[in-house]
This record gives structure tokens, sequence and C-alpha cells, in this order.
């Protein structure tokens, strides 16, 4: 009897943990927890190592280090000082942004993070974006221009490699066939009339009857022979999209009501209107509520070079010459924000080109050029 009773009660116990374990999984698809909450019920919340991991997280967004797209860092994820890799970046409307980390074959759980700033002295950082849990990457097209941060943490006591990298591309096709940003050469806000008013797009040079095509899928709302920007056609991304305009052309071919796809034809690049007395060129604007900078939108950024996977990387450095400065970025051109002495020590995070990320003994960020330190 007593042996049925004790069968009896390690079934309901069974039957509990696998109902609780359904319940949470049917929770989760309503209240669709972060990554982060869901990594958190492997702890207890007052446990010291989760304490120091999540404090960790928070002083990163106090980092003031600055880096622009595209960039690049490796580096060896060091346990015993709870890494958080936190950059501030400019990001742009009209460009997709593709923040990713690769990991070893080991591959630890990191979290990617996106915050967008705020003028709100209490919190300067409003979430944005999260990656999903067990993703790599975190994709992202700001609806409005401005600065954010983002953040990447690995799980507790990672000690992989590491190769971290933020891309980005535009989220239009280039409108003149066979030409690239390089053929521009009138700029948005260049002064036109005098300083009367300013340029509401970017010219884009080409020789006559180049074609012009659609640099989205959409629908020409309309077409015509009028004003400044004499033959024109208006492209519209959807029913609430932007309208894209071409202007000057030497003739229109698309028609009003047409429906387009990307690198559709629907002119030739011409100099009519008011640039009869400048070379063919195209004027490419972009509105939504008002013109907006159509460079970001077509612009290719340069390509990220290959992986150096031969790479030595040591946790400390000492600082070999009378003073380092220490910078805000990858560039001696960037921010100088401290200065370090010969036989300071600093520890390694990553390093970015002839760049070392580093932290001193007194926890700050920065970066610190190669040639000033050398491995203990």
């Amino acid at each position: 009897m007593k042996n049925h009773l004790l069968k009896f009660i390690g079934v309901i116990l069974v039957f509990l943990c696998f109902s609780c374990g359904k319940l949470t999984q049917v929770t989760d698809v309503i209240t669709q927890p972060t990554a982060r909450e869901v990594y958190a019920r492997n702890f207890d919340a007052d446990s010291l190592p989760y304490r120091l991991w999540t404090n960790a997280f928070q002083n990163a967004l106090n980092d003031s280090l600055q880096i622009t797209s595209p960039y690049q860092e490796t580096g060896i994820f060091n346990s015993e000082i709870h890494p958080v890799y936190g950059y501030d970046l400019d990001l742009e409307r009209g460009r997709s942004y593709t923040f990713s980390i690769q990991t070893d074959t080991l591959q630890p759980k990191v979290f990617i993070d996106l915050y967008e700033k705020t003028s709100d002295s209490i919190r300067p950082y409003k979430l944005v974006q999260q990656a999903d849990d067990k993703a790599t990457t975190l994709d992202f097209s700001p609806k409005n221009s401005g600065t954010y941060k983002v953040l990447f943490q690995p799980e507790l006591n990672s000690v992989s490699s590491f190769a971290i990298r933020i891309q980005s591309k535009p989220s239009y096709y280039f409108p003149v066939s066979g030409a690239s940003a390089k053929s521009i050469q009138s700029f948005w806000g260049a002064a036109r009339d005098g300083g009367k008013r300013s340029h509401e797009g970017v010219d884009i040079f080409a020789k006559r009857g180049t074609p012009v095509v659609a640099s989205v899928d959409g629908y020409v709302s309309r077409t015509g022979n009028r004003g400044l920007g004499g033959k024109q056609v208006w492209l519209r991304e959807g029913l609430f999209g932007n309208s894209l305009y071409y202007a000057h052309l030497d003739s229109i071919i698309a028609t009003s009501g047409q429906r387009v796809k990307v690198g559709d034809t629907l002119g030739l690049v011409g100099n009519t209107g008011n640039a009869r007395t400048t070379p063919p060129h195209l004027h490419f604007g972009v509105y939504s509520r008002g013109a907006i900078n159509p460079l970001p939108f077509v612009k290719e950024e340069p390509e990220l070079p290959a992986l150096d996977t031969s790479t030595e990387f040591y946790k400390t450095y000492t600082i070999t010459t009378a003073q380092a400065n220490l910078r805000s970025s990858a560039s001696a051109k960037s921010q100088k924000i401290g200065a370090l002495a010969r036989k300071d020590t600093v520890r390694l995070l990553g390093k970015s080109a002839d760049w070392l990320h580093i932290e001193t003994s007194a926890a700050q960020r920065a970066f610190v050029h190669q040639s000033l330190v050398k491995a203990l």
C-alpha cells in the first residue's frame, strides 16, 4: 500500500511539473516576455552573480563610447568582469541596420538590446527593440533619425571568442541605372536662388538618356512637365508610404496610375525645367509630410573587412608611453575622454582595427591605440 501511495505521489508531481511548464508556455504566448526575462528565471534575483550581471548592464547604459556604421570588433569574453559592450551611434531614417554577434562553437547566449536616446534626464534611454531569445542578430529600421545605444551582453560565465558587426544598407534601390552615390554632386540643404531656398533633394549626374528607375515597388501618382522640375514623375511607396520625386527628365516613360516594381524604368536623365543651363542630371527627392534628406535612402556604405582570425588576445596590457590618450571611438580624431601614464594597466575588452577597446582600473571604458600599449 505504501509503495502504491509513493508511486501515486510521484505521478502527481510529474503531472504538476509538466502542467507548470505548459502553463508557462501558454502564459509566455500572451505576455511575450523578453529574452532577458526568460533568462532571469534561471536565477534567484538576490544571488550575487546575477546582481553583478544586471548591474553591469545598467552601468553600460552610462558609457559614452561613440561609433559609426560599419563597425567591427573582435575579442574574447572575460567572465571575470561581466562584460557588456555598449556603443552610442547615430542612426538615420531611410536605412536598415543589422547588429550581429558571432561566437565560438559553444554558442553562448548573447543579449542584444537597442535603446533610443531621449531628452528625459531621469531615463535618458528608451528601449526600442531586443533580439529574440537565442538570436544572434537584431535588424532595425529607425522611423526617426537620432542617437541610439546598442548593447551586447553574454550570459554569465561566458568565455567565448566573439565578433561584433554593425552594418547598414539603404532602404531604396539607386534611382539612376548603373550609377552610385559617387555620381551625386549636389546634396540636401545646399543653398538655391542666392540663399532664398535650400535644396530639397540630391542631384545625380549621368549621361543624357540614362534610365531613371523605380527605387521601390509602388504606383506612379502623377507625371507632368511643369515648374522648376520640368519633366517629372512622382512615385508613391504603397498607400501610406513616402512619395519619391524624379525631376529634370529628358523624357517620361511611366504613366500616371501605373504599378511599378523596383528597377522599372520611369524616364530618362535630362535637364528640363530650371536645369537647362546645367549638365544632365536627376533631381531625386523623398517626401513624407515634407521633404526628407534622400541620401540615407540610397547611399551604400563601405563593406567590412574579412575577420582576422590570427589575432592574439591578452587580458591585460600596460601603457608604454609617457601619456596615452583615451578616445571615445576608434579614431585619433574622436573626443579625448581621459589619459593614462606609463605603466598604468588596462583590461582588454576587444579590438577594432588598430584600436583596443579597454577598461581602466577605474572601470572607465575607452579606446586606446595599440601602438601605446603592450601585453602583460
